[in-house]
């Protein structure tokens, strides 16, 4: 459509331009990049149009200083997959990658694929990384490392062989969760320590003396910021921001679930809602989960702060993006791995030197798929191989914008959300539809897909899906059992 239209000729004309300007102000080298990954983040933060909304005045602080796309959306809503598109720029559907299961790094379509970093870092640039950009988690020893891909990085902390630093962790696990939710990690708990003992703390002090100093090279800085992701182990002040008796829960309605296909219910994690629930435990979880996000926007902070004080603030490009959605109990579901826009939706912003349009918001969809062009783009980079997406930077030009784009979102082989101004529209492998007017039913509570009266505008979405569906890789528990179901479902269809 409109964003696909002319991008070879806008990408010649926008890099001649821009190191004509480079050399005209006197720099002399591409811009910097701050690469800022959050996990587990749905759309809370002010200015997002989140179901409930928590206090972010950091994020709000980047959105001033940059464009924010509040109808941005996940390529997969589970970390695994979600990382990889993102440095890879391909989709599942593309790579084959749709589960945390599959270890990207031995896909056979990614494995020798040029991925963002590796862009960089072949194009001049320094490349530091920290904190979880891959798949990775702080639920055993062995995820601490997950799939990280060293090679890229000049540097990476704590280090090329592990991607977080050790969790701080409370005296009793779990504290307030489920022993069998994740071992007692699906938990909650205010501890009696410092910000600065914090994993995530530790990586962003890394980050912090890097964007102090000056650098022999155009610098690409990755960080990683691990909370919100489960456990909710944060200091007790952040628990102190998010009084009980003021907070507001997700909305869910009586019977909600009648009109969901089985291939819906199915993807819902229903026991941990019903155990949350029955236990009264549903406050304090939330509680919890904000009070993470109270301090990951703390980090955020402290990295702007070191930007704006350091050499490098008037010519740094910051990119903030999230993997994917959340839910609170939404659908009587928690966590991710599902279809609807609690879990697809993410914030995105870019913030770049130049003549953009800080503050502004654009509310057309966009993928994180378009994170890659966009970068190549406002870098000037010479374009990496075939891309899935497509650069922002025309939004960031005009927000206003009407592209009459929508993007997807897939969760396993074969489960596709396709997402436009409007519209959600949900196909399962097996066939079964759900469809949501996001105007009028932003919380996804009324399926029209069987109502009757909506089969062209289903028609149109449709045409959407990806045109190809890559077989599941590599290998994982249940790989051929994935395979040969979905496509006995599609012959089926």
């Amino acid at each position: 459509m409109f964003l696909h239209s002319c991008i070879a000729v806008r990408f010649c004309l926008f890099g001649i331009l821009i190191l004509l300007s480079l050399r005209v102000s006197g720099v002399e080298r591409p811009p910097n990049v701050l690469f800022i990954a959050i996990d587990d983040l749905n759309t809370s933060p002010e200015g997002f149009n989140g179901e409930t909304t928590i206090h972010t005045p950091n994020i709000s602080r980047l959105a001033e200083m940059g464009v924010r796309f509040t109808n941005a959306h996940c390529a997969a809503p589970a970390c695994n997959p979600s990382r990889a598109s993102v440095m890879t720029g391909l989709a599942p559907t593309t790579s084959g990658v749709y589960l945390n299961s599959q270890d990207w790094r031995e896909n056979q379509v990614l494995e020798s694929r040029i991925t963002l970093p590796q862009h960089f870092k072949n194009n001049g640039y320094r490349t530091l990384g920290g904190g979880k950009l891959y798949h990775a988690a702080s639920l055993s020893d062995g995820m601490y490392e997950g799939y990280l891909d060293p090679r890229p990085w000049d540097d990476y902390f704590p280090s090329k062989s592990r991607q977080m630093p050790e969790e701080v962790d409370p005296p009793k696990i779990p504290t307030n969760g489920n022993p069998k939710f994740y071992g007692g990690h699906m938990d909650w708990a205010a501890l009696d320590i410092d910000t600065d003992e914090m994993a995530d703390a530790k990586v962003v002090s890394w980050a912090e003396k890097h964007l102090a100093q000056t650098h022999d090279k155009p610098l690409f800085l990755a960080v990683g910021i691990y909370r919100p992701h489960i456990p909710w182990w944060t200091p007790k002040e952040y628990f102190d921001r998010h009084p009980i008796d003021e907070l507001v829960l997700p909305q869910v309605i009586e019977n909600d679930l009648e009109d969901v296909p089985e291939a819906g219910r199915a993807m819902r994690k229903q026991g941990w809602h019903q155990w949350t629930v029955e236990h009264g435990k549903w406050e304090e979880a939330v509680q919890g989960y904000n009070a993470s996000v109270s301090f990951a926007d703390d980090m955020i902070g402290r990295l702007l702060t070191a930007l704006e004080n350091g050499p490098l603030a008037d010519n740094t490009i910051i990119v903030l993006w999230t993997d994917h959605g959340y839910h609170l109990g939404q659908k009587e579901h928690w966590e991710k791995f599902a279809l609807w826009e609690q879990t697809t939706r993410v914030p995105l912003i870019v913030a770049a030197p130049g003549g953009y349009q800080p503050g502004e918001a654009s509310n057309q969809p966009v993928s994180l798929l378009d994170i890659f062009p966009t970068l190549n783009e406002l870098c000037g980079l010479p374009s990496a191989t075939k891309l899935d997406g497509v650069s922002l930077v025309p939004l960031m030009e005009n927000p206003n914008i009407q592209t009459g784009r929508a993007v997807v979102t897939t969760q396993g082989l074969g489960n596709h959300s396709i997402r436009s101004d409007k519209w959600r529209y949900i196909l399962y492998a097996d066939g079964s539809e759900e469809l949501y007017d996001q105007i009028e039913d932003s919380k996804n509570f009324h399926n029209l897909a069987d109502s009757g009266h909506h089969d062209v505008v289903k028609q149109e979405l449709a045409t959407w899906l990806p045109a190809y569906e890559a077989e599941a890789h590599p290998t994982f528990n249940g790989q051929k059992a994935m395979n040969d179901k979905y496509a006995a479902m599609k012959e089926k269809r």
